[in-house]
């Protein structure tokens, strides 16, 4: 009885002082804090404008005015030269890189071209240059020289001229739409060659010629010497030959005068074209897809490639708001050049981007 009364004095005792005991039961749970589950919406959401009919356009006959097709036999559609809007809701919250164009460093651009260049029109400066003074064969881009000496011939482009034997490949073996014996007008040939690179179409250019091939070449290296370009030599109009050589520098020369042909502009940036030859109409299309991209203003466009050269491509185009000459050789890969073309174009339009928030 006296060990009872004093366990219970002492208990008195503790309460009376704030001490309480702490008693947890053993069945009792913790409350549990149910985090709510929140939906994974991706980053960014990328709204594409909806794409425009393509326009039709006619051929053109001559450099002073643009006039309809002469010949029934071609319709041509081009690609739409206004370009669309992309929307991006993670723009805002994506750092943009504080850059101006005279800080882009190609190798931070991972370009798998091995030489490139990019000259700003509007002030002739160089945007971006790599390795832009190596002599590398240059494939198809022979093709713009082609149409630019047939033009200051001042020959008539209704003319009609023939596919001979001595057009087919003997270099490459490379196989073509246009059979021997397929004729057609001089415009008709241009098309070709320049839209979808077909090389008996510039080889019979060259061969139709006053004084034939030999007379050809001979002017394609003089109209060459005479725009600066010291490092170039032609062998022949197609660019089958790796003896067709150039430089980045010497191509951006060659695509700036070429700009200034509107057949060159007009041919080349044409995405499509029905032809009828040896009665028999004929899909013909661009060999640049970027062409037929709502997210570029191209103005001039040559593709080319050979095995000694890999794949190349130049292009006069609007990027960042800028007129630009973009020249890329020697790509590996079939696709690596039209991705370092697009990459150049984020790259540009990025700084752009950046100079344009400073000023504000």
């Amino acid at each position: 009885m006296k060990f009872k009364f004093r366990s219970v004095l002492l208990l008195s005792a503790l309460l009376s002082v704030g001490v309480a005991p702490q008693v947890q039961a053993s069945g009792a749970k913790k409350p549990v804090q149910q985090a709510s589950k929140k939906s994974e919406a991706p980053a960014s959401k990328k709204v594409q404008a909806a794409r425009k009919p393509v326009l039709k356009s006619a051929a053109v006959s001559n450099r002073s005015k643009t006039v309809a097709a002469s010949a029934p036999s071609i319709k041509t559609k081009t690609a739409k030269s206004g370009k669309s809007t992309q929307l991006a809701q993670s723009q805002a919250k994506q750092p943009v890189r504080r850059v101006s164009l005279t800080d882009i460093d190609p190798s931070r651009l991972a370009l798998y071209s091995s030489s490139a260049l990019v000259i700003d029109q509007s002030t002739g400066q160089s945007v971006l240059a790599k390795h832009p003074d190596t002599v590398t064969p240059i494939a198809s881009i022979s093709k713009l020289m082609t149409a630019m000496v047939v033009l200051d011939a001042n020959l008539n482009l209704q003319d009609v001229i023939a596919i001979g034997d001595e057009d087919v490949d003997g270099l490459k073996g490379t196989r073509s739409r246009l059979p021997v014996g397929t004729t057609m007008t001089r415009e008709t040939a241009m098309l070709l060659a320049l839209m979808s690179s077909e090389n008996r179409a510039a080889h019979a250019l060259g061969r139709h010629y006053p004084g034939g091939l030999p007379a050809f070449v001979a002017a394609m290296n003089k109209k060459a010497q005479a725009l600066g370009m010291y490092n170039t030599r032609f062998e022949e109009p197609t660019g089958l030959s790796s003896n067709n050589v150039s430089t980045a520098h010497d191509l951006a020369r060659m695509v700036t005068a070429a700009a200034r042909y509107p057949e060159i502009r007009h041919f080349s940036t044409t995405a499509e074209a029905k032809v009828e030859l040896n009665g028999r109409v004929q899909n013909f299309g661009t060999t640049n897809p970027l062409v037929r991209s709502d997210n570029w203003e191209i103005g001039l466009s040559k593709t080319g490639y050979i095995s000694e050269a890999g794949r190349c491509l130049v292009m006069q185009a609007r990027v960042a708001d800028k007129p630009v000459v973009i020249v890329l050789l020697d790509s590996q890969g079939k696709m690596t050049r039209v991705g370092d073309a697009n990459r150049i174009k984020r790259w540009m339009e990025s700084a752009s981007l950046a100079s344009e928030r400073k000023r504000v």
